[in-house]
């Protein structure tokens, strides 16, 4: 691990030039600042993160990068001269920090995507002359499953999240509960990443042709909107209504955060308004989960809810295509794959027509 400055957070965050231009020049191994040369390594590095990337990108391509360049430094090898050879001894100590605090090897997914994202950088240096090789070009990489490793809940599991989190609002009836049940309520209807609703503000909700929609960001930075259905807008607008009643402002007056933290109730400190943060969503999907009784509940993620809403979707024969558009999917395989294949390979399987042929010949049951 490197030594990031305290800036480096905000500075991947904001992306400002002068913010970002400390957090690279925290990243080891490369030749020093050059103000003179404006296709020094350093300037060009600073540009790369700066440009079509959304702070999610941003922040796990300076994460990849860090990590290569901290290996280069401790092995004493120039980045900017880097062979493949080197590449693959590097992807062989990837590693992650699992729950119990102890590292253990990368999973496939996490070392393709590590790769990209320092191949991504090659790539960009090259494009700018600063080198005239891209190391990573020829690795290997780890194929990645079809099907995802998270789970999908099934209808009925997912009726009864939406449920436990509304009624527990009901009955509460307080600022932070309407907030959670409509948390739940936009992930599960809507199959939005994450981040297009933690970034999502109050100005993003709309009205167009009698529809309510939300405006949001979505990966890659591109603007989009989806239609919210009455079970999603129900507790929004009731969470709304309570955060405005607090505030002492009508509701069609708030700003900020579409989903906002709360005030501490004994720090002055703290006064919430802030948008909540991904921990925060899984979090609250995991005790949701569990106040359901759903079984899957310690393995539950924000992803989850958008998987969910996919499935579901194409186990009901809903088009794929109506799939790929709802969920932001730029190839549709990955629609396909990832959300319909292990369904599509058990009930299209042509096992089923070889016992129905073979059943006509055959003396048992």
């Amino acid at each position: 691990m490197i030594d990031k400055p305290a800036s480096t957070e905000l500075a991947l965050r904001s992306a400002t030039p002068e913010l970002l231009a400390e957090a690279v020049e925290a990243l080891p191994a490369l030749p020093p600042a050059d103000p003179a040369d404006r296709y020094a390594v350093r300037h060009v590095t600073m540009l790369w993160l700066s440009v079509d990337k959304s702070d999610h990108t941003r922040r796990a391509y300076y994460a990849d990068l860090a990590a290569w360049l901290s290996w280069c430094d401790r092995a004493g090898l120039d980045p900017l001269r880097a062979r493949r050879a080197d590449v693959d001894a590097w992807k062989t100590t990837l590693t992650v920090t699992g729950r119990d605090g102890l590292p253990r090897p990368a999973a496939p997914a996490t070392v393709a995507r590590t790769l990209a994202g320092v191949s991504s950088w090659y790539r960009y240096l090259q494009s700018n002359d600063v080198i005239d090789h891209n190391p990573i070009g020829a690795v290997t990489r780890p194929k990645r499953a079809k099907a995802s490793p998270l789970p999908a809940l099934d209808e009925h599991s997912t009726a009864a999240l939406l449920d436990h989190a509304e009624s527990r609002a009901q009955r509460l009836g307080s600022e932070a509960a309407w907030r959670d049940a409509a948390l739940v309520a936009l992930l599960f209807y809507t199959g939005l990443r994450v981040s297009g609703i933690t970034t999502a503000t109050v100005a993003d909700l709309d009205q167009d042709s009698g529809h309510t929609i939300l405006r949001y960001t979505g990966k890659g930075g591109q603007r989009d909107f989806v239609p919210l259905v009455a079970p999603a807008v129900r507790p929004l607008a009731r969470y709304l209504t309570v955060r405005a009643e607090r505030a002492g402002v009508p509701a069609e007056r708030l700003t900020g955060p579409l989903l906002a933290t709360t005030p501490h109730p004994h720090d002055p400190a703290k006064p919430g308004g802030k948008p909540l943060r991904q921990r925060d969503v899984w979090q609250t999907l995991r005790r949701f989960a569990e106040g359901a009784g759903i079984p899957a509940a310690t393995r539950i993620s924000p992803h989850t809810a958008r998987r969910t809403t996919g499935t579901l979707l194409l186990a009901h024969n809903v088009p794929v295509q109506k799939v790929q558009d709802l969920l932001g999917h730029a190839d549709i395989r990955t629609t396909r794959d990832r959300y319909d294949a292990h369904r599509h390979k058990l009930d299209s399987s042509p096992a089923h027509t070889l016992a129905q042929i073979l059943a006509e010949h055959r003396g048992t049951a």
